[in-house]
C-alpha cells in the first residue's frame, strides 16, 4: 500500500556572506527535480518540499553553490561565498573552456548581465565599448546595418579587420548573406549567454589562419538541471533622428541666396526637408524563452520577434528567430550529446536612402513639400525627395538555419573524444525595384538576386585532462575541414506600364527583354580549409602557468607549391598571488603573463593561383599577327598561374598583468601588445611588361603592418550592508599603427563621390604612416581672387597630385570606455560611455554639397560654406584637407534604469517568479567637433578590394531612443 504524504513547507533567506546583503533572484531548487524558485528583493523564498531528506542548492552568479539537508528545520537560510574576484568565471578559449585564473592569453569574457542595453540588432553591438583593444563602429544608423568591428587594429590591405565570429562552436564565414544587411542579424541577442574575445595570438592561434583578426567566441543559452522556468520579454522603443545637419531654414535661404549673387526661386514655402523623409520610428521586440531539464536531459527554446522601423521613411527590418539548445546524457554521463539549431528570418526594406537625404540637404526649403492634392510637389528644377522614396524600393528577404551537433565520449578517465558536425545554410532574394512613371519620366525596372551561401563543418578532436596535487595537464589534439559554397544569380527587366500592379508582383508586364539591357549575371565559389591543431596546458601548484599551440591550416585559396601554413603559439604565466611572500599583501590576485605567436590571413579571391583564360578579341585581350589589320581570334591567357602565393602572417607579443585587491572588489588588467603583419598579398604591377594582365596577386615579403598599443582595465565593486552597491569601471587603449616598406609611393583607396569628385580618391596606404591615412593635397586658404590655394609640398611650382600629403588617419590612437551602475534592494540604474580620439573623418558630403558655388545655384547648403567671406562664388572644391574634420567623440551609448518587483509583496510569487520593468534610452548625446550626421562612420569607398576608413558620405543617420521594456518570469 502507497501512502501518500504530505508536502513540507519551508522558507529561508539567502545572503552574502562578506557584507550580509541579501541575494535577490538566487534559484532554490530541490537536488535531483524541476521543483524550484527564486528569491525576492529581500532574499528571501518560500518552497515547499517532500520530506526532511530534501537537499536544497542554492545558486547566484558570481557565487560557489552550495547544498543543504532540510532535515527537521522548517527555516533554512543560506550564506553564500562570493567566487573571489569572479576568478572561478568559466571563459570560453576555443575547442574547450577554463577559468579566469588559469589563463594566460588576453581574452576578454562578457556575461549577459555585462551587455549594452536598447535596440540592439547584432551581437557586435552588445560589447561595444566593453573590451579593451576592440573598437565598434556602427558605419550607420540604418536598422541591421553593418558593424565595422577592430581587434587591436586592421592587419591587412584588402583584408579588413573582422575577425572570425563562433557560435556554439561552428565558425562562420563573414561573408554576405544577402542585400546590404550584417550577416549576423540573423542571431536573436536574447539567446546569447556569454561572448568570449579572444585577442592576442596566444589565445587565437588555435583558430590559426581565421584569428589574424582576433576570435570572438558566442555562447548561447542552456538549459539548467534541476530548474524549469519560463520568461517573457517585451520592448516598445521610439527612434527620432539624433543629430539633423543644420543646413540653411526656407527664411536664412531667403536672405543668403541673393546674398551671394544667386536668383532667388521662391514658392512661399517652409519645408525643412530632412524632417520631411525622416519619422518617428517605433520598434518593437517580443522574446519567449523557457528551459530546464533534469541530471540527464537539458533544454532551452526560443522564439523572437523584432520589427524595427527605421528613421528614414520606409526603412524597416524585421527579424523572426527560433532556436532550441538540448543535452543528453547517456551510458552514465559517458556520452554527452550538445545539439544546437537556430532558425531566422529577415526582411529588410531599404529606401534609396543616399539620394533621399542628398536631396533633403540641398533641396530648397521654399518649395513645399506637398501639393494641393496631397501628392509630392514636382517642380522643374531638380526631383522632390519625396518622389525618389515613392519610386524606389530595395527589398531583401534572408532565409538562415545553422545547427550542429557536439557529441562528446569518455574513453577512459580524463580521455574525451568529440565530434562537431556543423551546417549553416543560408538563401536571400534581394528586389530591387524602381516603379514606371510620367513625371518625372522613368520606365521602370526589377532586378532580382539571388544568393545561396552554404557552409560545412565538421571537427574531430580528444582531449586528455591529468589533475594531481601539484600537476595539472589537459592536452587537445584535432583535426578540422570546413567548406564554403558562395553562389549567386541575377536577372533583370525593364520598361514597365504605368499601373498598380508593381513589377515585384508581376515581372511577365516587363517589355524591355533584350540582353543587352538585360544580360544575367551570376557567380559561384567554393573555398575549403582543413586543418591540425593541438594544444598543450600545463599548471604547476595552481601559479605556474603554460599554455602551447600549434595549428597546421590548408587552403584550396593557394597554389601547390604553398597550401599549407603552420601558426605556433607559446605563453606563460606566473599567479603570484599564490606565493607565501605575496600573502601579507592586500592582494586577492595578482597575474603576470606573456604570450607569443603566429596566425595566418587567406583573405584572398579564390582561383587566383589559377591560369585564367579569354576568347575575346580585342586590343587587350588578342595578339596581332600582322603589322595592320584585324586582330585573329582565339584563345589567349588573362592570368598566368602562380602557385607560390602563400599565407599572409600576423606575429604578436602580449605582455599582461592580471590583479585585483580588497577580496577582488578592486581589479583590472594591464595589456602591452605588438602585432606585426609581413607577407602582405597584394594585387601589383608586373615589373616584366610583356604579361598577359596588367596585375598580379603576390606576397610582398618586405612590406609589414604593425599595430602596437598599451591596453587598461579597471573596476570597482563596493556592496554595502544596507542593500546598496555600485559598480564603476573602464577601458583605455592606447595604439599605433604603422605601414612599412610598401613597394609604392601610395596604395589608393577611398573614392570619393560627388560632381566633378568621382575619379578623386581619399585615403592611401603610404609607408611610415597608419592604414587609413588621408593622402590629400593641403588646403592653404583663398588667394586674391578667391579661389582655394594648397601648399607646393614639392616645390615644382605647380599644384598636382604629387603635392598631396598624409594628413592623418581615421583609425584612433585612443579609444576610452566606461560604465558604471548602482543599485538598491530591487532598483538600479546603468551606465555606458564610449569614445575614441586621434583620428579624422573625411566629411565627403559636405565636399559634395556644402560650398558656396552651389548656394549661388540656387542649391541649399550650411554656414559652413560661406563661412569664408573672400572666398569667390566660382570657387570650385576638389577634393582636399578643407574637409578633413576631427574624428573625437564622447558618448552617452545607453542609459538603463530598472526595478524588480517583489512578487511576495503583491501575492503572485506562487505563479510568478519574477517581473522587472525599465526603461533605456540608447545615445542619448555626444560630445564631438564633428559636424556631420554623427562621428562613428565609415562608408564603404573601397577600391580594388583595397579597404577604406573614415569617409562620410550619405550616410544613414544615427538615432536617438527611448525603450520601456518588460521581463516576466514563471
Amino acid at each position: 500500500m502507497v501512502v501518500k504524504t504530505t508536502d513540507k513547507t519551508v522558507t529561508g533567506r539567502v545572503t552574502d556572506a562578506n557584507t550580509n546583503e541579501p541575494l535577490a533572484g538566487c534559484s532554490v531548487v530541490i537536488k535531483g527535480t524541476q521543483k524550484g524558485t527564486n528569491t525576492d528583493a529581500n532574499g528571501a523564498y518560500t518552497l515547499a518540499v517532500p520530506d526532511d531528506k530534501a537537499v536544497l542548492v542554492f545558486g547566484f552568479i558570481g557565487y560557489e553553490k552550495q547544498e543543504i539537508i532540510v532535515g527537521a528545520r522548517n527555516s533554512v537560510d543560506a550564506v553564500l561565498k562570493s567566487s573571489a574576484s569572479d576568478l572561478a568565471q568559466v571563459v570560453v578559449i576555443g575547442y574547450g573552456s577554463t577559468t579566469k585564473k588559469d589563463m594566460t592569453g588576453s581574452v576578454k569574457s562578457l556575461k549577459t548581465t555585462d551587455f549594452n542595453k536598447g535596440i540592439i540588432n547584432s551581437p557586435e553591438q552588445l560589447l561595444q565599448g566593453k573590451v579593451a583593444g576592440v573598437n565598434v563602429t556602427s558605419a550607420s544608423g540604418e536598422p541591421g546595418g553593418s558593424q565595422s568591428i577592430t581587434i587591436r587594429g586592421p592587419g591587412g590591405v584588402r583584408t579588413g579587420s573582422t575577425p572570425l565570429f563562433v557560435l556554439d562552436g561552428m565558425a562562420l564565414d563573414n561573408s554576405g548573406t544577402g542585400g546590404a544587411i550584417n550577416p549576423l542579424t540573423f542571431l536573436n541577442p536574447q539567446d546569447i549567454e556569454s561572448i568570449d574575445v579572444l585577442k592576442d595570438a596566444s589565445a587565437t592561434a588555435i583558430y590559426g589562419s581565421r584569428g589574424a583578426n582576433g576570435v570572438v567566441l558566442i555562447t548561447t543559452k542552456k538549459g539548467k538541471a534541476g530548474f524549469s522556468n519560463l520568461t517573457f520579454s517585451s520592448s516598445v522603443g521610439i527612434s527620432t533622428m539624433s543629430r539633423p545637419l543644420k543646413v540653411f531654414t526656407a527664411d536664412e535661404y531667403r536672405k543668403q541666396v541673393p546674398a551671394v549673387g544667386g536668383v532667388l526661386d521662391d514658392l512661399k514655402g517652409n519645408t525643412d526637408w530632412q524632417k520631411e523623409v525622416t519619422r518617428t520610428a517605433y520598434t518593437q521586440n517580443h522574446n519567449l524563452s523557457f528551459g530546464g531539464g533534469a541530471d540527464k536531459l537539458t533544454y532551452y527554446a526560443s522564439l523572437g520577434l523584432q520589427n524595427q522601423e527605421g528613421i528614414l521613411k520606409s526603412s524597416q527590418l524585421n527579424r523572426y528567430t527560433g532556436r532550441i539548445n538540448v543535452n543528453q546524457k547517456l551510458m552514465n554521463d559517458r556520452l554527452s550529446i550538445d545539439v544546437n539549431l537556430n532558425a531566422s528570418f529577415t526582411q529588410n526594406n531599404r529606401p534609396p536612402y543616399g539620394a533621399m537625404l542628398g536631396g533633403a540637404i540641398s533641396a530648397n526649403p521654399t518649395y513645399p513639400a506637398y501639393d494641393d492634392k496631397g501628392q509630392p510637389y514636382q517642380y522643374a528644377s531638380g526631383v522632390n525627395p519625396l518622389i525618389t522614396l515613392k519610386l524606389e524600393q530595395d527589398i531583401t528577404k534572408t532565409n538562415r538555419v545553422i545547427g550542429n551537433i557536439s557529441p562528446s565520449f569518455t574513453i577512459i578517465k580524463g580521455l574525451v573524444y568529440k565530434l562537431n558536425f556543423g551546417i549553416d545554410n543560408s538563401n536571400s532574394v534581394r528586389d530591387l525595384q524602381s516603379l514606371p512613371n510620367a513625371v518625372p519620366l522613368q520606365d521602370g525596372r526589377l532586378e532580382t538576386i539571388y544568393q545561396y551561401n552554404n557552409n560545412k563543418l565538421i571537427e574531430n578532436y580528444l582531449t586528455y585532462t591529468l589533475n594531481q596535487t601539484d600537476h595539472s595537464l589537459s592536452a587537445l589534439v584535432g583535426h578540422s575541414y570546413q567548406k564554403i559554397f558562395l553562389q549567386g544569380r541575377s536577372n533583370s527587366i525593364n520598361k514597365f506600364p504605368i499601373s498598380t500592379i508593381e513589377p515585384i508582383y508581376n515581372p511577365g508586364l516587363g517589355q524591355d527583354l533584350t540582353l543587352a539591357n538585360n544580360k544575367p549575371g551570376g557567380y559561384a565559389v567554393v573555398n575549403e580549409l582543413q586543418s591540425f591543431f593541438s594544444r598543450v596546458n600545463y599548471q604547476y601548484k595552481d601559479r605556474y602557468l603554460m599554455t602551447a599551440t600549434v595549428r597546421a591550416d590548408g587552403s584550396s585559396k593557394f597554389g601547390s607549391n604553398n597550401k599549407y601554413g603552420i601558426f605556433p603559439s607559446f605563453s606563460v604565466g606566473w599567479r603570484l598571488s599564490e606565493e607565501s611572500f605575496m600573502k601579507s599583501l592586500p592582494f586577492s590576485d595578482l597575474k603576470v603573463r606573456a604570450g607569443w605567436g603566429k596566425t595566418g590571413n587567406q583573405e584572398i579571391p579564390s582561383k587566383i593561383t589559377q591560369a585564367l583564360f579569354t576568347s575575346q578579341v580585342s586590343g587587350t585581350t588578342s595578339y596581332p599577327l600582322y603589322a595592320t589589320g584585324a586582330y585573329a581570334p582565339g584563345t589567349s591567357y588573362s592570368r598566368l598561374a602562380n602557385p607560390n602565393i602563400q599565407w599572409e602572417v600576423s606575429t604578436q607579443t602580449d605582455l599582461g598583468i592580471d590583479f585585483g585587491l580588497f577580496n577582488g572588489a578592486l581589479s583590472g588588467t594591464i595589456d602591452y601588445f605588438s602585432k606585426l603583419s609581413n607577407n602582405i598579398l597584394l594585387e601589383v604591377i608586373p615589373a616584366d611588361p610583356v604579361q598577359p594582365a596588367g596585375t598580379f596577386w603576390t606576397n610582398v615579403q618586405d612590406m609589414t603592418i604593425k599595430n602596437q598599443g598599451l591596453e587598461l582595465e579597471l573596476n570597482y565593486r563596493y556592496i554595502g550592508s544596507t542593500g546598496l552597491r555600485f559598480d564603476i569601471g573602464g577601458n583605455v587603449t592606447f595604439i599605433k599603427n604603422k605601414v612599412t616598406n610598401s613597394p609604392y609611393s601610395v596604395i589608393p583607396s577611398g573614392s570619393a563621390s560627388g560632381s566633378g569628385l568621382t575619379s578623386a580618391t581619399i585615403n592611401g596606404y603610404i609607408n611610415e604612416q597608419p592604414i587609413g591615412t588621408f593622402y590629400l593635397k593641403q588646403f592653404t586658404g583663398f588667394d586674391d581672387k578667391g579661389i582655394s590655394t594648397y601648399l607646393d609640398a614639392d616645390g615644382d611650382g605647380l599644384i598636382t597630385d604629387k603635392d598631396r600629403v598624409a594628413a592623418g588617419s581615421a583609425l584612433p590612437t585612443k579609444q576610452f570606455n566606461f560604465n558604471g551602475s548602482v543599485s538598491y534592494k530591487g532598483l538600479d540604474l546603468v551606465a555606458n560611455f564610449n569614445g575614441v580620439s586621434g583620428n579624422k573623418i573625411y566629411d565627403n558630403t559636405a565636399n559634395a554639397n556644402f560650398y558656396k558655388l552651389r548656394l549661388s545655384k540656387g542649391i541649399n547648403t550650411t554656414a559652413e560654406a560661406i563661412a569664408s567671406t573672400n572666398e569667390s562664388v566660382n570657387n570650385a572644391a576638389p577634393v582636399s584637407t578643407r574637409y578633413l574634420k576631427d574624428g573625437a567623440f564622447f558618448r552617452l551609448n545607453n542609459l538603463s534604469l530598472g526595478y524588480n518587483l517583489n512578487t511576495k509583496a503583491l501575492g503572485i510569487n506562487k505563479w510568478v517568479s519574477g517581473i522587472r520593468v525599465s526603461a533605456t534610452a540608447q545615445n542619448l548625446f555626444v560630445i564631438t567637433k564633428y559636424n556631420g550626421y554623427d562621428p562613428e562612420v565609415n562608408t564603404d569607398r573601397t577600391i580594388n578590394g583595397i579597404s577604406s576608413y573614415g569617409i562620410d558620405y550619405l550616410s544613414y543617420p544615427k538615432a536617438k531612443s527611448l525603450i520601456f521594456g518588460l521581463n516576466v518570469t514563471f
